[in-house]
């Protein structure tokens, strides 16, 4: 019996190539915006620019700070001087230093004094717990840390809306106050407690 013989069928890979770099071309075509598509694009883009850009006279009229507690008591301060804030965990006091330099802490390698706001200011103490945060200040040379009872976030205020203070924040708080708003929050000049020579731990001790 004679076998039967399959039929070749020659394949032109040229033709194939060609039909190929022809859908390329539509596809491209399809997803490709026009000149009127490419305008429109770029002029939505640059509304929702305009729309998100602040002002820079509205930056200006607003600070950011950190809120957080003291004695039941709203604070903040200006973040610019806040380097980082940290659970308050172990610390080692200091012997023969001021009643409200509550020791020294360890913070990736760098010691620094921990001073303890609310013995500063003479204000109700409630003890330690683990809702304590230390928050590392910072300006030129001088970095410490201060003690909240919490951290309550961050925002921004109107300067405007910043009174120059209360009649009920007397005493030394008054002297390192940068204003208190219409909520009651008490807004700390953190320039002048970095400043200050009195929040400067002594390393030598006198014998």
């Amino acid at each position: 019996m004679n076998t039967p013989q399959k039929n070749h069928k020659i394949i032109d890979w040229r033709e194939i190539e060609k039909r190929l770099e022809t859908a390329c071309v539509a596809i491209e075509r399809i997803w490709a915006p026009t000149a009127g598509d490419t305008q429109r694009i770029l002029k939505a883009r640059a509304q929702t620019l305009a729309r998100e850009a602040v002002p820079a006279d509205t930056a200006d009229a607003t600070i950011e700070v950190i809120e957080f507690f003291l004695a039941h008591e709203r604070y903040a301060i200006a973040s610019e001087y806040v380097r980082e804030v940290h659970p308050l965990e172990e610390f080692t006091p200091l012997p023969c230093t001021p009643a409200f330099v509550l020791g020294i802490v360890n913070v990736r390698g760098e010691i620094l004094s921990i001073i303890d706001i609310k013995k500063f200011f003479d204000l109700p103490e409630k003890g330690l717990t683990d809702l304590n945060k230390l928050i590392v200040l910072e300006s030129g040379g001088m970095v410490f840390g201060i003690v909240a009872d919490a951290i309550s976030g961050v925002r921004r205020i109107l300067r405007a809306d910043i009174q120059p203070s209360l009649p009920t924040l007397t005493g030394i708080r008054e002297n390192y106050l940068l204003g208190v708003t219409a909520e009651r929050v008490v807004i700390l000049d953190a320039e002048k407690l970095l400043s200050d020579e009195k929040l400067i731990v002594q390393e030598q001790v006198k014998g």
